[in-house]
């Protein structure tokens, strides 16, 4: 058996930086074929100085963006293709980014991946001090972080590929946490996973949130798209979402000068909190497939933005540690992860496209199995231990 090979691309502590690298089945050797993993820097624009990974095999590839917290900016199996075409020309290089704007929404700068995690000192609304003054931004931190450490690695027999990266957020008098990933895809099966893991390098206790928004526009969100996924209870989170609530898994049509709506849940799941989500097409001919565990992320929330594609017609499927509300409320319910010193949390997130009614069917058998012992409990108004929207 040929062991896994290892290529270190970024590598802070060493000075070690890699611009460009092609890897195939003649650099690894070994059974595995028909794939390839290059690694560039992006030089237009905004993306000035942006290092992206791509991965591909077969009609699967993605696009992994080191520079930007390792987040995931498209995916796509053939034509069916993942992700959303945001306002923003991405992806953007952090340094564009007004991350501490006085507003508190300078993080939609950079906003146009499909996966990008928000947190993880903090994750949801932008929250101010009493005199005013910025306290905590939109979706946090992590985003707009460059990796520090970078690797590839890549079993030649297997066909397992996993792109490594890990991420610090951390400042003098403030949280020190560090983001672990590695990105996981096996050759001949399409889609990838998400492993991470957030430790707290502090000789305090730090808390911390942490929340997958996960993003789908045209052209596969159209109007009739719906969402599926096992529910123990659902809440619109303010007045304006409540009025959606009898579409609450169903998308309309582009609708220019209307407001965002998103409604919040508790996923149901099986004895070992394992659960899914599904978004699927009109015609439930191609979808997506969301894989987690509940009692790593115990929350859910469906968000959808209706403005017209020019202006970011887009969906996103939300499993998250607490709602993005402000981090103080969610700390006075309860919501907040706090870590010891040295202490550390793991979270996988699966991703699969589905190309065919068959796989969208079987998803679908699978989410309503997961139903079938659970009641749904359906709140017609914001529940107040859940949001402070009214």
């Amino acid at each position: 058996m040929m062991p896994t090979k290892t290529w270190m691309l970024v590598d802070h502590d060493q000075d070690l930086y890699v611009d460009q690298i092609a890897l195939g089945p003649e650099q690894v050797g070994g059974a595995a074929e028909g794939y390839s993993v290059v690694k560039r820097t992006l030089r237009a624009g905004l993306s000035q100085g942006v290092d992206v990974i791509e991965v591909r095999h077969g009609d699967f590839r993605f696009v992994v963006v080191p520079t930007r917290g390792m987040g995931i900016w498209r995916a796509c199996l053939g034509d069916l293709h993942l992700g959303w075409k945001s306002p923003v020309r991405g992806p953007v290089h952090p340094a564009y980014v007004r991350a501490e704007h006085p507003n508190g929404i300078g993080w939609l700068d950079g906003f146009d991946e499909l996966l990008v995690r928000c947190g993880l000192e903090s994750n949801g609304a932008p929250e101010f001090q009493t005199d005013g003054r910025l306290r905590y931004g939109l979706h946090g931190k992590i985003a707009n972080i460059p990796a520090h450490k970078v690797e590839v690695a890549i079993d030649g027999d297997s066909g397992r590929i996993a792109i490594r990266g890990t991420v610090d957020e951390t400042r003098l008098f403030g949280s020190k946490l560090r983001l672990e990933t590695s990105i996981e895809t096996q050759v001949g099966r399409p889609g990838l996973v998400v492993y991470d893991r957030v430790t707290n390098l502090s000789a305090a206790a730090i808390d911390f949130e942490l929340l997958y928004h996960i993003n789908f526009g045209v052209p596969f969100l159209q109007p009739g798209a719906k969402v599926l996924l096992p529910v123990k209870k659902l809440a619109p989170r303010d007045s304006v979402t409540a009025t959606d609530l009898p579409s609450w898994n169903l998308h309309g049509p582009e609708t220019p000068n209307s407001t965002e709506v998103c409604f919040f849940l508790e996923p149901a799941s099986d004895a070992d909190g394992n659960t899914q989500a599904l978004l699927h097409n009109p015609a439930a001919t191609q979808g997506v497939s969301l894989k987690f565990n509940t009692r790593q992320l115990p929350y859910f929330s469906i968000w959808k933005n209706r403005e017209a594609a020019q202006d970011g017609y887009v969906t996103g499927l939300e499993p998250a540690t607490n709602f993005p509300n402000v981090k103080s409320f969610e700390k006075q319910m309860g919501r907040v992860i706090e870590l010891g010193p040295g202490q550390s949390r793991n979270f996988a997130v699966e991703l699969e496209p589905l190309a065919d009614a068959a796989r969208v069917q079987a998803a679908t058998a699978a989410i309503a199995r997961l139903q079938q012992n659970t009641s749904a409990e359906i709140l017609a108004q914001p529940d107040p231990q859940w949001s402070t929207s009214k």
